[in-house]
């Protein structure tokens, strides 16, 4: 069976990756900080018997470290590094910057994906699709960046990018596939009401591109329907 580890599965967009793989047939190893406080996801693990629960927080990486070890083993087909927090808050822009709170988001949305995938590199060479997803955001690219604003969220997610795209490049010869990935505007907690994409239609056209990655294009930085996107 096809197995898939998903950080920050209890909602949102890893909730709705859970939930479609798990119907696809996969397994699913659906990570969350608290599982006993993640109803929807307790539900999906009662309703697929292909879907396990386990108690993660990134930002604590001696913990990654305790869950690695714990599935040494295990064959992971699709590490998908989807946890990440946005951070800036209102009144906190530039001239009132809460630097704890950017420390948090450099942990959180950078040295947490980089960690899991340094550590599950063992699993993913014992899977077959041995591929890596950072779940990244166009707010990440520096070309884009017109308006200015979310120092913190922007600043995190072009780090990851950098870091992600080194992984790629480090990793090529042992045949890891390392996809940087934006989900596009999505209706969720972080993507708010006004956002134009459901979050069934932005995770079903990643699962997409994910399915159609290559090693050939390991490193590279797209959009959920698979065209690329300026660094």
């Amino acid at each position: 069976m096809t197995t898939i580890l998903i950080t920050g599965a209890n909602r949102g967009l890893g909730l709705e990756f859970s939930k479609q793989y798990a119907a696809n047939g996969w397994q699913v190893l659906a990570c969350c900080r608290e599982p006993e406080n993640a109803p929807a996801l307790t539900q999906l693990a009662n309703e697929f018997s292909n879907l396990s629960i386990l108690p993660l927080d990134v930002e604590n990486l001696s913990q990654i470290d305790q869950l690695a070890k714990k599935l040494d083993g295990t064959a992971i087909d699709v590490l998908l590094n989807n946890a990440g927090i946005y951070g800036d808050t209102a009144g906190h822009g530039f001239g009132n910057l809460d630097y704890e709170q950017w420390s948090k988001n450099m942990t959180v949305n950078v040295f947490a994906p980089v960690k899991i995938t340094e550590v599950f590199l063992p699993h993913l060479q014992r899977g077959t699709l041995k591929t890596v997803v950072a779940m990244s955001s166009l707010m990440g690219s520096l070309a884009d960046n017109g308006s200015g604003g979310s120092i913190l969220y922007r600043s995190s997610k072009a780090a990851l990018n950098a870091a992600m795209k080194s992984v790629a490049i480090d990793n090529r010869a042992k045949e890891i596939a390392v996809l940087i990935l934006h989900p596009g505007w999505v209706k969720t907690d972080m993507g708010g009401s006004n956002a134009p994409m459901e979050i069934t239609e932005s995770v079903s056209k990643m699962r997409d591109t994910i399915a159609g990655f290559t090693l050939a294009q390991s490193g590279e930085f797209l959009r959920y329907d698979g065209t690329e996107l300026p660094w």
